[in-house]
């Protein structure tokens, strides 16, 4: 076989580790994320015990070396994808908060440099759950990730940093803060934000979706930062960052829209019209059947990305690919899934409309959810 058919092959059979692994984000999706997703979406924000609970799933521990604390497992593209379809079968804003300090782990471990990793990865490895995100957004219509306003100096103490990053998901308590920016005259570099230094400051941001991810604004007005916050020792990789987060995000979506198709299947099978199920007719069917193979391609088209990321083969294409596609069909099917309720699809009662509102997001979500 050649080499060019070679690096076009992907591996779908899981591992034992990964089906276990399914069964227990399943399991928790269902009892403590969709249950709870409807009132979290109402009060704004996540239940208060939440984020504790996800520390039982060890997300951000498991790829952490032993020696740091961590589980010492091999870091897994795949395995982070699966993960992130289960969560966000039970809601994606809910599911977004419970990686975000996967996302920050994994590009520390990718990009950080030994001191860091031994200074913060310990941090993820006791009982308490460490509230840690990356910042990457910035507030314009025509963001550009790869033309960033915040700007970063050296000086004769390390760095000054000014600029703003918008929905920045647990931005109103994260603990630690990844925030990617321009340094002056060198290229992109990103830097870690330990607490609210002075010169920073942050507001809650109100959104048609993902609410309960409290989203948020964080100014930066000449904050002074050590040496030693900058990332790594080189310039940031900012296409793998982009593209890993592509990744994740696109995972999210897949499970949000296997959540609708699963609910408006079951819903139109029992809704009867004119004395029958709505899903004997056409239009009805077909309209579900759509759903189904749009979200089939849009979960291939991660686990093939995800795949060749895991195979340290070049992956950017198919990352941008499968978001592209992902951030088109997942606003259709949302859109569809209200549709395909009728009347009780604008109706809160119904999942599907808080589901909608969620899935808009993907399209302009950039860097949250490394894997």
């Amino acid at each position: 076989m050649s080499n060019t058919a070679q690096d076009l092959l992907f591996d779908l059979t899981l591992t034992d580790e990964q089906r276990m692994s399914r069964d227990t984000m399943a399991r928790f999706s269902a009892a403590e994320i969709r249950t709870e997703s409807a009132t979290a979406d109402l009060a704004g924000a996540a239940p208060e015990v939440f984020y504790q609970q996800t520390m039982e799933l060890g997300l951000a521990l498991m790829p952490i070396p032993e020696a740091l604390g961590g589980a010492g497992m091999h870091r897994s593209p795949v395995s982070n994808v699966l993960n992130a379809e289960d969560l966000a079968h039970g809601d994606l804003a809910l599911a977004l908060g419970a990686i975000s300090p996967l996302a920050f782990v994994n590009t520390v471990l990718d990009q950080g440099s030994d001191a860091q990793r031994e200074k913060f990865l310990p941090q993820f490895c006791g009982e308490q759950f460490c509230n840690a995100t990356t910042a990457l957004m910035e507030p314009r219509a025509t963001f550009e990730p790869t033309e960033l306003q915040t700007r970063a100096v050296r000086n004769d103490t390390g760095y000054l940093l000014s600029g703003t990053k918008t929905m920045v998901p647990l931005g109103l308590d994260a603990e630690l803060v990844l925030v990617i920016a321009e340094l002056e005259d060198e290229g992109t570099a990103a830097f870690i934000i330990e607490g609210t230094p002075d010169g920073m400051t942050r507001s809650a941001e109100s959104h048609m979706g993902l609410r309960s991810l409290q989203l948020a604004t964080l100014d930066f007005q000449n904050v002074s930062l050590a040496p030693d916050s900058r990332l790594g020792d080189q310039l940031f990789n900012l296409e793998r960052f982009i593209d890993l987060s592509n990744i994740g995000i696109c995972a999210l979506a897949v499970g949000t829209c296997q959540a609708v198709l699963d609910y408006v299947k079951d819903y139109c099978n029992e809704r009867i019209a004119f004395g029958e199920p709505i899903t004997n007719r056409q239009s009805v069917a077909f309209m579900i059947a759509d759903i189904a193979i749009e979200l089939e391609a849009m979960r291939l088209m991660t686990w093939r990305a995800a795949s060749r990321a895991e195979q340290g083969l070049d992956f950017h294409e198919e990352a941008y690919n499968a978001k592209v596609f992902c951030a088109e069909h997942s606003m259709q099917i949302g859109t569809d899934g209200v549709q395909l309720l009728g009347g009780h699809g604008f109706c809160c009662e119904h999942p599907v409309e808080l589901w909608y509102r969620n899935l808009r997001a993907i399209a302009i979500l950039e860097g949250v959810a490394a894997v």
